[in-house]
């Protein structure tokens, strides 16, 4: 393959990442030309490392489940809760409510499962660049038709690439929904996280040793994840709202880390022989949504569309699953030659349903004084409703029935704030 892209594709993707190589896999498949342009160099740091079961389904699409299976990753079978009193929940096993091999999934280091994403686009025949810097969006009038891209390596050159359809897979960077002005906070979750990684941190035996685990603190304050990875790393993050975790200007990452780990004894028990390997990493504000995900020529994807929350590990997810539907949106308006903003759009009304089960199950998590024990067994047939929403499988109305239940305790989501329907 030419490491110079051609005049013109198909369809362009700005971003390798999950959503954008799973588009651009697909596309390929179908025999769409499609180029795909990533800024970084593979393989890059990127944190998200838990998987959830329903990944399983896009991954099989991709042929990519044996290759995960011959994988040094840690297996996941279980998440975990300790509530902010400390109390440890039983393991929440996914083949109890799944008997399937879907149920079990893995702890991933995301450079090395990103790069097996978009080695896979590659070879379903999708031309990938990189490092390739897209710079601007080109347009005839109010339609997208092709970006302008500088290649680095190339001292900077740019070129200028055609498409019939640009897809906007950059992540939380979201090139294009930022340029429009599109993106829309979330502000209920005005959220940061600050993570490091340990070598030698406690792991439970068995099934349950590659668990995740959401550990909260008192009076909800914050909460950490501990996620096993290969080479006995494991990932701990807290997360909190943004003004308490860096209430102190003066507050470093580390200190902020260590305040409140002294707030969780479950996890000072699991890292009492553990070793830092890695520095401090932290990230703030990072809720929001599109309010719009297509137009005359283009169509969002991924985090570009819109980011919840890390604690139910649903990231990957729906980057996997918006990857698939926009590429199944696409190659339906290429066959029929349609591609107006109504076809680049139809995956949408799908995926905002699964989007905001998982908003609303995240916003009850942050409720205070609500409990999802107490709420369970006043409700004990709810219970899979939620294994559900843990699992990934959010797009089925009958979840509609758990958020009713809830309502008394749970205020009302703020899906139609600041977003359309386009």
């Amino acid at each position: 393959m030419s490491d110079v892209p051609r005049e013109r594709y198909d369809v362009v993707v700005i971003g390798g990442g999950p959503a954008g190589a799973t588009a651009g896999a697909l596309l390929a498949e179908h025999g769409h030309s499609v180029a795909v342009f990533e800024r970084s160099e593979f393989p890059r740091f990127h944190v998200g490392e838990s998987l959830i079961p329903d990944t399983y389904w896009t991954l099989r699409r991709l042929g990519l489940i044996e290759t995960l299976r011959r994988s040094a990753f840690p297996k996941k079978y279980s998440v975990q809760f300790v509530s902010e009193s400390g109390r440890e929940s039983r393991p929440f096993y996914f083949d109890e409510y799944r008997p399937h091999e879907s149920a079990q999934t893995w702890q991933v280091w995301r450079d090395q499962f990103d790069t097996m994403l978009l080695n896979r686009a590659r070879r379903l025949g999708a031309e990938v660049f990189q490092p390739a810097h897209v710079v601007d969006v080109l347009q005839d009038g109010e339609r997208v038709c092709g970006v302008r891209v500088r290649f680095p390596r190339s001292e900077g050159n740019s070129r200028d690439v055609l498409a019939s359809v640009v897809v906007d897979a950059s992540g939380l960077a979201a090139f294009w929904a930022s340029r429009r002005r599109l993106k829309v906070g979330d502000p209920r979750l005005h959220k940061a996280a600050v993570w490091t990684y340990f070598r030698g941190a406690h792991r439970d035996t068995g099934r349950d040793e590659g668990a995740t685990i959401i550990l909260q603190t008192p009076q909800k304050r914050s909460w950490f994840w501990y996620i096993p990875l290969p080479d006995d790393i494991t990932s701990v993050g807290c997360t909190g709202d943004l003004r308490y975790l860096f209430h102190s200007g003066e507050s470093t990452p580390e200190a902020i880390f260590q305040r409140e780990l002294q707030r969780c004894p479950a996890l000072q028990r699991r890292l009492q022989s553990a070793v830092r390997v890695r520095d401090y990493f932290t990230t703030r504000d990072f809720s929001y949504r599109s309010s719009q995900v297509a137009g005359e020529g283009w169509v969002l994807c991924g985090d570009a569309a819109g980011f919840i929350d890390p604690v139910y590990s649903s990231g990957v997810f729906l980057a996997l699953k918006s990857g698939e539907m926009v590429a199944d949106a696409i190659h339906e308006g290429l066959r029929r030659d349609d591609l107006s903003p109504q076809q680049l759009r139809t995956w949408y009304p799908t995926y905002r349903t699964g989007v905001e089960n998982f908003r609303r199950l995240v916003y009850a998590f942050y409720t205070p004084g609500f409990s999802f024990g107490s709420f369970l067994r006043e409700y004990p047939h709810c219970h899979n409703h939620i294994a559900d929403i843990l699992m990934g499988d959010v797009f089925k109305p009958e979840l509609a029935e758990l958020f009713e239940y809830m309502g008394e305790v749970l205020p009302p989501s703020d899906a139609t704030v600041g977003e359309s329907t386009r």
